[in-house]
């Protein structure tokens, strides 16, 4: 399989960054946190999940590669929300940042749904993605002072900015939820985390090079804007104002 779209080597990159930093700090995986009790102590899970991330991550660029990459990726994180990440929010459905973490990671699920290259997989990839956006604008509101400190400091306005992009990805989850200019959004959804990428993310791994979790957020919005980039290219024969009714197609 070809490169679809720039998005697809940004998804790759960051997933592959993810899996490498695992086998450099000798933590389990990120798509496997918060760790739950019986992977704590596990060396061999946390370099095992390490490498497989890493090389399918990599696979994902590969044109020999990349449908089994993508299939094996979903299977992957399919595995880490049934495992950890909803049985987490069984346990905490009251604490928004549980299920952050669920939409986090089911946005890495829709970006290699996508990459199956089947339309049907790509429709559910859609409703996915939009509906994992959900809890990601929601946290704006519940954890708006840990948001306003990411805003960088030369942009005025903090806490306008910190609720705007929450908005923004509720709208943009809404859209692609009941396919109102779903392209469009799935575009200007990847064109801010693109913003957040340059603006916040790599001038904090540049001034903390050393810092795991500051990797950790540039790889983690490299997986998501490229997803959505991903997921915008799956309705690219769509006009940019096409708007639909609710729900996956017939």
């Amino acid at each position: 399989m070809r490169l679809t779209c720039a998005g697809h080597a940004v998804f790759a990159f960051g997933m592959t960054g993810l899996g490498a930093l695992s086998l450099l700090s000798g933590e389990v995986a990120y798509v496997w946190h918060p760790i739950p009790p019986w992977a704590v102590g596990h060396p061999a899970l946390a370099y095992g999940s390490g490498a497989l991330l890493l090389g399918l991550g990599a696979g994902l660029l590969g044109r020999q590669t990349s449908a089994i990459a993508s299939q094996a990726l979903t299977v992957y994180s399919l595995a880490s929300i049934a495992l950890v990440h909803l049985p987490d929010v069984a346990s905490h459905p009251g604490e928004e940042v549980r299920w952050y973490n669920v939409g986090e990671v089911a946005i890495f699920t829709a970006g290699a749904l996508v990459l199956f290259a089947a339309e049907r997989p790509a429709r559910l990839a859609r409703v996915m993605f939009g509906a994992s956006l959900l809890p990601i604008g929601l946290s704006h509101f519940v954890y708006t002072e840990a948001t306003v400190v990411l805003v960088p400091s030369w942009i005025p306005g903090h806490l306008v900015w910190a609720y705007l992009t929450g908005v923004a990805h509720l709208a943009a989850g809404l859209a692609l939820l009941f396919k109102v200019l779903p392209r469009l959004a799935a575009t200007l959804e990847s064109l801010m985390v693109s913003v957040f990428v340059l603006t916040i993310h790599l001038p904090a791994v540049a001034r903390t090079p050393g810092d795991h979790d500051a990797w950790t957020e540039l790889f983690v919005a490299c997986a998501v804007g490229g997803a959505a980039a991903l997921v915008a290219h799956s309705v690219h024969s769509s006009p940019w104002l096409e708007t639909r009714g609710p729900g996956l197609p017939s």
